[in-house]
C-alpha cells in the first residue's frame, strides 16, 4: 500500500539524508515535498491534501514547529525530529507520536515507521491528538524531569555553590551570562541562555526575552509597554531594561497566574 509523507526541516543536508533513509527503509512512501519554515509548512498544508505522515523538525529557522499547529489544521500523525535529549521527550510516546534524534539513524527510523504502521492499521483507536500532545509535553514531561537545584560558579579565587532558590534572575550582557541572587550578589554562569532555559523548572522560571530569564519572586511590577510588550521591574533592580517580547506576552501572563 502506497503512503505519503511530507518533511518539515530547515537544514538542506538533513532533508537529503532523511529522504534517502526513507527511500531505503520504506520505499512504499511517496515523499510529497518539504518545507523549511513554519510559514512554508502552513502554506503547503493549506494548499494540499493531508499526507499520511509528517516528519517535523522542532527547531525551524522562524521558530518552533509547534506554531504550525496553531496556524494549520494538522490531522495526520507526526514524527518529530529533534536534537533534544530522549528523557525530556518521553511524553510524546503516550500519544503514539514518535521522535527521531539527530543525526537520524536507519534503525531508529525503521522503528518509528514500524510504530506508525501499527497506528495506520487502526486510525480510529489511535487518532493523533495535538492538544493531548501539547498538554503532555508541557505537563507530564516537566513533571518527571529533574531540574537544576544549584549552580557552581566562580567567585574571585574560589567556587561557590548557589542554590536555585536563592537566584532572582539570569541575564546576558553580550556573550557573558550572569546570575543575580535575591540578596543582590552577581555571579558569572558558564551556560548559554538556551541551556539555562532547559535546566530550570518552567513552573518557576520564564524566559521573557533573549536577555532575561526571571523567577516569579523577582517580578515586582508589570506595566504595559509600547509595541504590545510588557515592561518589568525586578527585585533586585536590574540596570538593564527588562521587557517581555510581544510573542511571549500571553504565555507570560498565564505563567504569572492570569
Amino acid at each position: 500500500m502506497n503512503r505519503t509523507t511530507f518533511i518539515v526541516e530547515d537544514e538542506a543536508l538533513a532533508v537529503k539524508k532523511l529522504t534517502r533513509l526513507i527511500e531505503e527503509v520504506a520505499p512504499e512512501f511517496e515523499i510529497l515535498g518539504h518545507a523549511g519554515s513554519i510559514t512554508g509548512a502552513v502554506e503547503w498544508l493549506a494548499e494540499n491534501p493531508a499526507p499520511d505522515l509528517i516528519f517535523m523538525d522542532i527547531e525551524l529557522s522562524d521558530g518552533q514547529s509547534f506554531e504550525i499547529f496553531q496556524q494549520a489544521d494538522v490531522t495526520c500523525p507526526v514524527i518529530f525530529v529533534t536534537s533534544y535529549d530522549e528523557f525530556a521527550l518521553q511524553a510524546f510516546k503516550v500519544n503514539s507520536v514518535d521522535y527521531l534524534l539527530k543525526p537520524v539513524q536507519r534503525e531508529d527510523l525503521a522503528k518509528a515507521l514500524a510504530k506508525f504502521g501499527q497506528m495506520y492499521k487502526q486510525p480510529p483507536a489511535r487518532e493523533f491528538n495535538l492538544q493531548r500532545l501539547l498538554e503532555t509535553l508541557g505537563g507530564q514531561a516537566d513533571k518527571h524531569r529533574e531540574f537544576r537545584t544549584r549552580f557552581l560558579v566562580k567567585h574571585m579565587q574560589r567556587f561557590v555553590s548557589v542554590p536555585v532558590t536563592e537566584i532572582a534572575y539570569f541575564w546576558s550582557e553580550g556573550r557573558v551570562n550572569f546570575i543575580r541572587t535575591h540578596s543582590g550578589q552577581k555571579y558569572i554562569v558558564d551556560y548559554k541562555m538556551e541551556d539555562l532555559e532547559t535546566m530550570l523548572d518552567p513552573r518557576d522560571w520564564f524566559r521573557v526575552s533573549r536577555q532575561f530569564i526571571v523567577s516569579i519572586p523577582s517580578v515586582q511590577q508589570i506595566h504595559p509597554y509600547f509595541n504590545n510588550r510588557l515592561k518589568l521591574y525586578l527585585k533586585p533592580e536590574s540596570a538593564e531594561e527588562v521587557t517581555v517580547s510581544r510573542e511571549r506576552v500571553n504565555d507570560f501572563k498565564v505563567w504569572m497566574g492570569k
